[in-house]
């Protein structure tokens, strides 16, 4: 028997903070990002079964039960999307669509594959984006497909296209890179724009920072109301996408969505040089600069409250108790919040925003300070049969 009909795997994968320069990672643009994968995670466990099946499982005492099941046959594929376990068929349906390896294989043995998630939902901190990319990375594992033709970029991409063209969710690249290669990052989308087939634009450029900076003194507030990062882009994208191509077949100034975006991406290049002097100051400034002009592109596309209510709220008491800066990780509305601090004030914003929280009634905020997760993707061996990770 072979190798990949015989051995289990456990995987996890980290969160990400966009930290400057989102939405231009060609969702609302084709610029660049600086993003950082973080230490909240999710993972999985892929292991040899007598049928298919995909499982999410969620936290119970020292261990895990499970949540939803979703039993198939290859003869099922392409799996048909009905709110449960979506994203993980999706990952499916695309890998199965693309390699012809995995059409293959997959019909000699079948898979039980568990999914579990330490991010919060719907928080702005990546999180769908983690079961796309752990089911492509599991599946790339137990039936050993070729490292070659299978590699981290491809898995990338090809999450990008699950929720783009799968869920029909807007999205861009940033969250579908950083939590496969982890560290802190520049990532540069230019080229991705019009988000064409694999193979037709560039893949994204991934410079890895955090061997110059191994560490931001941030603090991060999820805010418990949930939001929908696709109907926010979903909204953006298609302002921007009308506005670029008017602008391109004729002369004449750039118009306001690519004027803030350009403006959004220059915050990115020049938080770049910040971050590598440490210039916490200059950050922090670039951060407000950033949400300052996300907040009217928002306002300008319908977006009453701009960025949401509860987040600017948020946004200025962290300023309001010293913060050098505060912005959105996600795509407003709800979601998550960050700001960065001195090196060692980041308990005093911590407990600041904690009481900031309680006085407005978020009942299920949670505040945390989040450290650089340097690996991304984790894939190992486990025991067969394993009860819990």
């Amino acid at each position: 028997m072979t190798r990949y009909a015989q051995t289990p795997y456990r995987l996890t994968i980290p969160a990400r903070i966009n930290l400057l320069g989102n939405p231009t990672d060609a969702c609302e643009g084709d610029f660049a990002v600086l993003s950082a994968a973080v230490d909240l995670y999710a993972g999985a466990l892929i292991e040899p079964c007598g049928e298919w099946a995909l499982e999410e499982w969620e936290r119970s005492g020292d261990g895990f039960r499970v949540v939803r099941r979703y039993a198939f046959a290859p003869s099922d594929l392409p799996l048909r999307y009905d709110g449960a376990l979506d994203l993980a068929k999706g990952a499916l349906n695309r890998l199965c669509g693309h390699s012809g390896e995995l059409r293959e294989r997959l019909t000699r043995r079948g898979f039980r594959l568990a999914l579990w998630s330490d991010v919060p939902r719907q928080s702005g901190l990546g999180g769908s984006s983690l079961f796309v990319l752990l089911t492509l990375a599991a599946l790339r594992a137990f039936y050993a497909l070729d490292p070659r033709q299978h590699h981290d970029y491809l898995l990338a991409e090809l999450a990008q296209r699950v929720e783009a063209q799968e869920m029909g969710i807007a999205c861009g690249f940033a969250d579908r890179y950083v939590p496969l290669f982890g560290g802190l990052a520049y990532l540069d989308c230019r080229g991705k724009l019009h988000q064409q087939a694999i193979g037709a634009e560039p893949f994204a450029t991934y410079e890895r920072l955090d061997s110059w900076v191994d560490d931001l003194p941030l603090v991060v507030i999820s805010t418990g109301l949930a939001h929908d990062s696709g109907n926010v882009h979903g909204c953006l994208r298609p302002h921007y996408l009308a506005e670029h191509e008017r602008w391109t077949e004729r002369a004449g100034p750039p118009p306001p969505m690519v004027r803030w975006m350009s403006a959004v991406w220059e915050t990115a290049w020049r938080g770049k040089i910040a971050l590598l002097a440490r210039d916490w100051v200059a950050f922090g400034a670039l951060m407000d600069e950033n949400h300052r002009l996300v907040d009217e592109m928002m306002t300008c596309c319908g977006f009453p409250e701009g960025v949401g209510q509860v987040n600017n709220l948020l946004i200025a008491a962290a300023k309001r108790y010293g913060a050098l800066g505060a912005k959105l990780t996600g795509a407003g509305g709800g979601g998550s919040v960050f700001a960065l601090t001195r090196p060692g004030e980041e308990g005093a914003l911590a407990e600041a925003w904690q009481r900031v929280a309680a006085d407005a009634g978020l009942t299920a905020a949670r505040v945390f300070r989040p450290r650089l997760s340097g690996q991304g993707l984790v894939v190992t061996e486990a025991e067969s049969k394993e009860a819990g990770l």
